[in-house]
């Protein structure tokens, strides 16, 4: 599985950025796909998962204010999304993409997303 993420970029504190993944490969064989960050100086963290089911859960710090989604037909994942509203200092971080196949982890890579207050 490849995973190619974008829409990254620098915004206001209080704006909104939409990130998205593509993915290819075995997407037929995609379990669940999230999103993850990790700040400076701090551990990667996960922020959004979203499930084959389409049950969605969200860290505590971005819930009311992200919401994840997907892009599938006919049962392959096709893409994931992050749409990420009231942006706050604190989201700043490289954002990344992540599928789980079976027990494997496939990650994409990062992209910066920078909020000044």
């Amino acid at each position: 599985v490849q995973l190619q993420a974008s829409g990254g970029g620098l915004v206001q504190a209080g704006g909104s950025l939409r990130l998205s993944c593509a993915a290819s490969g075995s997407i037929f064989s995609i379990n669940l796909m999230a999103w993850y960050r990790q700040a400076p100086g701090n551990k990667r963290e996960q922020v959004a998962v979203i499930t084959r089911g389409g049950y969605a859960n969200y860290a505590d710090s971005v819930k009311g204010r992200f919401t994840i989604s997907r892009a599938s037909r006919d049962n392959a994942w096709k893409a994931v999304y992050l749409q990420m509203n009231s942006l706050k200092s604190d989201d700043t971080a490289v954002y990344y993409c992540y599928a789980q196949v079976g027990p494997d982890p496939y990650w994409g890579q990062g992209t910066l997303v920078t909020v000044s207050s």
